[in-house]
């Protein structure tokens, strides 16, 4: 199995007969240039796993080529005339190699938040990919794409659901927001107390308050 990493969590995986694009977002590059895909898989419909604007360059690149998505995703998507197949729990996928889903919560962010489904792949019985989740495959995992840093994680949590799953190899994923807090800063700002202005101060920024 070669795995290519496209930034954040978007992954280009190939087994067997599979070249398999996970979750194409736009914290992510380049994946617009690939093509003979066998299927793109998205786990949930948050920009930074699928940016619709650029999911249509990859489609147009790969006629015909399934794509798969959970099912709050695939309303979404089909809204923007973009037609997926939704997963369910227990699905096998034959797309050059099986790919198995699982259909979960989003990882809760703030209880304010509405909930969302997020969609979990296990690529060619190796790769498991959970998204924005800490879901566990329930057996043993050879490659964990683990999330590192989000809005919705702590590291100990990282740390934890590592040791849960104990899969031989661990590519990190998920890591943008570590470079950019754009992410974290608009979610706290819009958040905040109505009594409470956010002012965001960049490096060597003055401002009286």
């Amino acid at each position: 199995m070669r795995i290519t990493k496209f930034g954040h969590s978007c992954l280009h995986v190939v087994d067997e007969a599979a070249s398999v694009l996970i979750d194409p977002g736009v914290f992510s590059g380049a994946f617009e240039q690939l093509t003979d895909l066998t299927a793109v898989l998205v786990t949930h419909q948050h920009p930074d796993h699928v940016a619709p604007e650029r999911l249509g360059a990859v489609l147009s690149a790969n006629p015909g080529v399934p794509l798969y998505a959970d099912p709050d995703t695939v309303a979404v998507l089909a809204g923007q005339d973009i037609e997926a197949t939704a997963v369910q729990t227990g699905d096998v996928l034959e797309v050059g190699t099986q790919v198995e889903a699982w259909v979960v919560d989003h990882a809760i962010i703030y209880g304010d938040l509405p909930g969302i489904t997020n969609a979990c792949y296990l690529v060619g019985d190796r790769l498991f990919h959970p998204g924005d989740s800490f879901t566990l495959p329930g057996r043993d995992v050879d490659i964990l794409a683990l999330p590192v840093s989000a809005p919705w994680m702590a590291v100990k949590e990282a740390v934890d659901y590592l040791h849960e799953v104990a899969p031989a190899v661990a590519v990190p994923i998920h890591e943008k927001v570590l470079a950019n807090p754009a992410m974290v800063y608009g979610l706290i700002g819009r958040l905040a107390p109505e009594v409470t202005r956010w002012v965001d101060l960049d490096d060597g920024q003055a401002q009286d308050l």
